[in-house]
């Protein structure tokens, strides 16, 4: 009797341990953004770079085992005037015909607050630099409560281009170019 209670409590704790482990999530890259924004003069100048692609592994209970690996087409990049997109991919900024696409590499990923920083290497121009970007999780919308199968994932953050070679147009464009990433991911089956 002692044995079969016993196997029943180990039994009624296994749901909870699937969910402690590393679950791995895939981009749903057609409801997801990554958007960016810099000064140019008095205006801005904002954007979008496609995602090629992401590998996301999120752990609930402890965060530091969490991975984010993301790679953008810089080929593909899209700016809110003509000008500015075709300057983007050229070879004063980014250079997309050298350096036809950008990475992000987790390195430390820990709870702040009600989300997460997440830090790691963001490689652009073949330059690699440490980067630093604010994290929010949310549920999407309709689903129910304690339900991490399809999530939104918000990033911010912010870097200053020259740091990795991509100084063009710096008389007329800002150094400091500002994240707003939007995620919409939906667990991997």
């Amino acid at each position: 009797m002692r044995l079969t209670a016993c196997l029943l409590f180990a039994a009624a704790l296994l749901p909870l341990a699937a969910q402690a482990a590393p679950v791995a999530y895939d981009l749903q890259t057609d409801q997801s953004t990554v958007g960016f924004e810099t000064d140019f003069g008095p205006d801005r100048i904002t954007g979008a770079m496609p995602v090629k692609s992401a590998r996301l592994i999120l752990d609930f209970d402890q965060a530091t085992n969490s991975v984010i690996d993301v790679a953008l087409d810089v080929a593909h990049a899209d700016a809110s005037f003509p000008f500015a997109a075709q300057a983007m991919k050229g070879p004063k900024v980014l250079d997309a015909g050298t350096f036809p696409e950008m990475t992000f590499r987790s390195s430390a990923v820990t709870r702040a607050g009600d989300g997460a920083s997440v830090a790691g290497d963001l490689t652009i121009r073949g330059v690699t630099r440490p980067v630093t970007l604010a994290a929010t999780i949310f549920r999407q919308k309709g689903s129910e409560a304690g339900d991490l199968s399809h999530l939104t994932v918000q990033l911010t953050g912010k870097l200053n281009r020259s740091d990795y070679g991509a100084t063009g147009w710096s008389d007329m464009v800002g150094d400091e170019v500002r994240l707003t990433i939007t995620a919409r991911i939906a667990r991997a089956d």
